[in-house]
């Protein structure tokens, strides 16, 4: 993380609800996405779109608390680190996605396609409703958590 620092791929920013929006905006279409290919059997695509609506709402949680994170891997380490919150349901899917992406040779089951959308759904849920508990109060005390986990590093 201290690369990310460095690069200035990970820092504290204003808090904007305008983005925070935007990206909750693009993790209910990647959702819708991943259920019309998944629909049209297009397995290895849904895995991916579910994958992105999961990491577009950690996204959200990041712009909330005035957090940017242009990684994927220090983003997801951020919602254990900073929010204290579970990671294996996106970490799975980041896993699952990078090999359906990238390599040759997988076979996808549709069942276990529909099993990463419901996944997707469970997280995306919780994910809304923490971010709608978070008041201002909570969003200095997470700020000042990211700083203090920073300055560690």
């Amino acid at each position: 993380m201290k690369k990310l620092l460095k690069e200035g791929k990970l820092k504290l920013v204003e808090p904007s609800e305008a983005i925070k929006e935007s990206y909750i905006k693009k993790s209910e279409s990647n959702l819708a996405s991943a259920k019309i290919l998944l629909e049209h059997d297009k397995l290895e695509e849904a895995i991916s779109m579910a994958y992105y609506s999961m990491y577009s709402i950690l996204t959200a949680l990041l712009f909330k608390t005035g957090i940017k994170c242009e990684n994927h891997s220090a983003s997801i380490l951020l919602l254990k680190k900073v929010f204290e919150i579970e990671n294996y349901s996106i970490n799975d899917a980041k896993r699952e996605r990078i090999d359906k992406q990238y390599y040759a040779g997988f076979s996808i089951a549709k069942q276990d396609v529909n099993d990463t959308i419901q996944a997707a759904e469970n997280f995306n849920n919780k994910m809304l409703d923490f971010i709608s508990r978070l008041g201002s109060q909570k969003i200095k005390a997470y700020r000042k958590r990211f700083e203090n986990i920073m300055s560690k590093n």
